[in-house]
């Protein structure tokens, strides 16, 4: 264990130095406040108190801090690698400060949905302990929240190749262990709360209200919530996923939205279809040329190597000028029977 942690710790900062300051804030703040938990409980002032969050204490500030309080080495290191991992993978692709907005909107939801929850819980059952001893705290709603734009932006890649795991399962493979780990009591109700609810609001945010170059929201077909199930329950819950929606769009809380598909290539017509969208047909754009350049590829490597017939048939021509040229009179007969044809053309109409 000791020859990995200091490979661990080069890989780690070299992908840290290419970040963003964002992420190197995020960083410092999390090893700040847990050197700091060694001091004050870190985790009862900045990790949201259900009972402390609702009037009349009003607990606010906890909705922005609670994923940085973190009680374990281990805890801190899931943290840092989730941060670094949305740097080096999402940041590219959206900016520093989408990336931040992101932070804040998953990590925001995640208290209030966790904390509402504890409180239909509280009074379902009236036990004052789902108030004030549970504590929402850590990077796992980030985490969930990471997993689920790794399925949008290379749901397709490979995780695992023994066996074969793609991105686009992952976020529901790992709600399923934690679910597990909290049947067997390994783990607290908060842990996989908060991982539930990170999967839950970033794929809202993303589906629907994330503004980027082609508009908002991605609403394209593999996005979709039932694909986050498997395939035997994907009708079930895509018919229950849009039943929501349409009570959510009736009730003005959601507005419908509308698909638009780029036509492309040589015109640049744009057509609104119901099922449709710009990132789905990039991707069947991409299949196709792929698809078109393996089939050049093979016919190409079928005529480089000309038969041994067509090059004794070459040379005998060449030995034989008196040969008559097949091919020039063939063309040539061609030529005037077009030309004919185009000169009865007028008699025949």
């Amino acid at each position: 264990m000791n020859r990995y942690l200091p490979v661990a710790r080069q890989h780690f900062l070299a992908a840290l130095a290419s970040t963003s300051v964002v992420v190197k804030s995020i960083c410092a703040a999390v090893i700040l406040l847990y050197l700091l938990s060694f001091a004050v409980d870190t985790v009862y002032g900045l990790g949201v108190t259900p009972g402390y969050l609702f009037p009349p204490n009003f607990w606010i500030w906890t909705l922005v801090t609670h994923s940085l309080a973190e009680k374990h080495v281990w805890d801190v290191a899931v943290s840092l690698a989730t941060v670094v991992v949305a740097g080096r993978l999402l940041e590219p692709l959206w900016g520093a400060l989408e990336l931040l907005i992101f932070f804040v909107v998953v990590n925001v939801s995640v208290g209030l949905l966790g904390a509402f929850a504890y409180f239909l819980t509280y009074v379902a059952s009236f036990h004052l302990s789902y108030l004030f001893d549970v504590r929402i705290h850590g990077m796992l709603g980030f985490l969930g929240g990471v997993l689920v734009a790794l399925k949008q932006t290379m749901g397709d890649s490979t995780v695992l190749k023994v066996p074969q795991v793609r991105m686009k399962v992952v976020p529901m493979l790992l709600l399923l262990l934690l679910a597990v780990l909290r049947l067997t009591t390994l783990i607290e109700s908060n842990v996989l709360a908060s991982y539930g609810f990170g999967v839950l609001s970033s794929w809202v945010y993303l589906r629907f209200y994330q503004r980027h170059s082609r508009g908002r929201g991605d609403m394209s077909d593999h996005f979709a919530f039932a694909t986050f199930f498997p395939e035997i329950l994907q009708p079930v819950v895509g018919l229950v996923a849009n039943l929501v929606h349409s009570i959510l769009v009736k009730v003005k809380v959601c507005r419908k939205t509308v698909k638009r598909y780029d036509v492309g290539a040589p015109s640049s017509i744009t057509i609104s279809l119901p099922g449709t969208d710009p990132q789905d047909a990039e991707r069947r754009r991409q299949l196709a040329l792929k698809a078109l350049n393996e089939r050049l590829k093979r016919v190409e490597d079928q005529s480089a190597w000309p038969s041994m017939e067509d090059e004794e048939e070459d040379a005998a021509k060449a030995e034989s000028p008196l040969l008559p040229n097949t091919s020039a009179a063939g063309k040539g007969n061609s030529q005037e029977s077009s030309l004919i044809t185009f000169e009865d053309a007028p008699s025949q109409l």
